[in-house]
């Protein structure tokens, strides 16, 4: 998409964030604000998208470089995120309108919409209306979620940084409650997010290496939950080992799609609310077997945890950032920059544009072949995957003992359009 002199550009930040996010956005600004040729002002959407259609804008370019270069070890999201679904477009034009209506006032032609599924589909429909409407816009998506369940890449951002996170959690709690179990506790449960993806419950199975190894059980969305055959599992692995431990993902589910943890409501994206599956699983265990048990819901813990993030993950997460903006400046739009494999061992990879209508509200699950026989467990294939994901270190800067991360200062955009926008 040539252009005559150089246009604004805008990030966003959409749905739950991660610990590596705002090493997405590091490298959007810094390669955006590189691109003087292409691209003028940088601009971030305050609350993601909701920034964008209300005209709450922050100037990224009044932060210091170095505040930009510690986003890239700060984690959550630094210009906030919001669970905001655009309806489709024959369902309501005019949101995409009024964002076409802001871009415009603001000579936006550049939008990195920085998501999970939804937020491609969102992207991808931008781009779409953009064409429509006469107003040129490069739209690239820039992945991230820590379901790695995105299509058409080897990984998700933000999801090395939560399974090195889950991974050592199962290991350290399997040796405490390995250490009491004789006299106390035998059962312990972590509940791990994924609602239809086990990704994050798999990566609890890096922990064990050799049979008796913890974790004992998972338990993945993509396997149907059978009560009697757990509960015969669990009896099992205690007379066997002592103790058991449980991976047990937020998603988990009967035969007939019901959630174990169902609260029957549905959040902003309308999906299901979930409640806690772990306490479920563990008081199963108790009335069943009368086992002393404890259960933990990592939660947002981690997808924050930047204290022990994978420098893989990291280095992953800025790199489709940087090549969002070169994507852009290149004449390219409606695509997502995406990781390809090139070997596990050493583990290599390369960034790749995808388009975005091949990715947009398309969920990437656990191959069967990566789940163990019995449903339980991973396999040698699906540990051959996740080890590289986890790979390294990238400590954050400390200070007085606790990490030291970015600030920003969120300089507001002066307004350009008349009147409060009302979300719908």
């Amino acid at each position: 998409m040539p252009t005559l002199k150089p246009r604004n550009a805008v990030y966003a930040q959409s749905g739950g964030v991660t610990a590596v996010i705002n090493a997405s956005a590091c490298g959007v600004i810094e390669t955006a604000l590189k691109q003087r040729k292409h691209i003028g002002k940088v601009y971030a959407g305050r609350d993601g998208i909701v920034g964008i259609l209300t005209e709450n804008l922050i100037d990224v370019g009044a932060e210091s470089p170095a505040t930009v270069r510690a986003l890239r070890h700060t984690p959550s999201g630094a210009f906030g995120s919001a669970r905001f679904k655009l309806k489709g477009l024959d369902q309501n034009r005019a949101e995409y309108e009024r964002l076409i209506e802001v871009f415009r006032a603001h000579d936006i032609g550049y939008f990195f919409y920085n998501g999970g599924n939804d937020s491609m589909d969102t992207a991808h429909k931008v781009s779409l209306i953009g064409t429509q409407l006469g107003y040129p816009i490069a739209c690239i998506g820039v992945p991230k979620t820590v379901d790695n369940d995105l299509p058409h890449t080897d990984c998700c951002p933000g999801f090395g940084s939560v399974a090195k996170y889950i991974a050592v959690s199962t290991l350290e709690g399997a040796m405490d409650v390995a250490s009491m179990a004789r006299t106390s506790t035998k059962v312990f449960v972590l509940e791990v997010m994924g609602r239809h993806a086990g990704w994050i419950a798999a990566a609890g199975g890096l922990a064990g290496h050799k049979a008796g190894d913890a974790p004992h059980i998972i338990l993945f969305p993509e396997i149907a939950f059978e009560r009697e055959k757990f509960l015969a599992r669990v009896k099992q692995c205690v007379e066997a080992y002592g103790y058991c431990v449980i991976v047990v993902s937020e998603g988990a589910h009967y035969a007939d799609g019901k959630f174990l943890a169902e609260a029957g409501t549905k959040d902003a994206f309308g999906h299901t609310q979930l409640g806690g599956v772990g306490p479920v699983v563990a008081n199963m265990v108790r009335e069943a077997h009368g086992y002393k048990f404890h259960w933990a819901v990592a939660d947002y813990l981690q997808r924050a945890a930047r204290h022990i993030a994978s420098k893989v993950d990291v280095a992953q997460a800025y790199a489709v950032g940087k090549a969002a903006v070169e994507y852009a400046v290149q004449g390219q739009h409606g695509v997502m920059p995406a990781i390809k494999r090139l070997s596990s061992k050493p583990y290599r990879w390369k960034i790749v544009p995808v388009p975005l209508e091949s990715v947009a509200n398309v969920e990437k699950t656990v191959p069967r072949h990566f789940i163990s026989e019995d449903g339980f467990g991973i396999t040698t294939a699906c540990r051959n995957y996740l080890e590289p994901l986890v790979g390294g270190e990238d400590y954050p800067p400390y200070r007085n003992g606790l990490p030291a991360y970015a600030r920003l200062r969120g300089k507001a955009v002066k307004r350009k359009l008349k009147g409060d926008y009302a979300l719908k």
